[in-house]
């Protein structure tokens, strides 16, 4: 995947989890509890493009954030 694409996404993710008025470890615990294994650390590293994000981890911020593909890939 492109950096500058990564980057984006990251940057999404993060504009709309903050917008709820969540933290990264909150974040990052809801993930857990529904069975993803992502630490705050590596939730922060997709948030600067640092690390690529998985279509699992993908489908639960979908779902955690309540929002669309489009509003995360745009």
């Amino acid at each position: 995947m492109d950096s500058c694409y990564e980057k984006a996404v990251g940057k999404n993710i993060r504009s709309i989890r903050e917008s709820r008025g969540m933290t990264q470890e909150q974040l990052s615990a809801k993930l857990q509890l529904l069975g993803c294994d992502i630490t705050r650390s590596a939730l922060a590293k997709i948030e600067v493009g640092q690390r690529h994000i998985y279509p699992d981890e993908i489908k639960l911020l979908k779902e955690i954030l309540k929002v669309s593909y489009d509003e995360i890939f745009i």
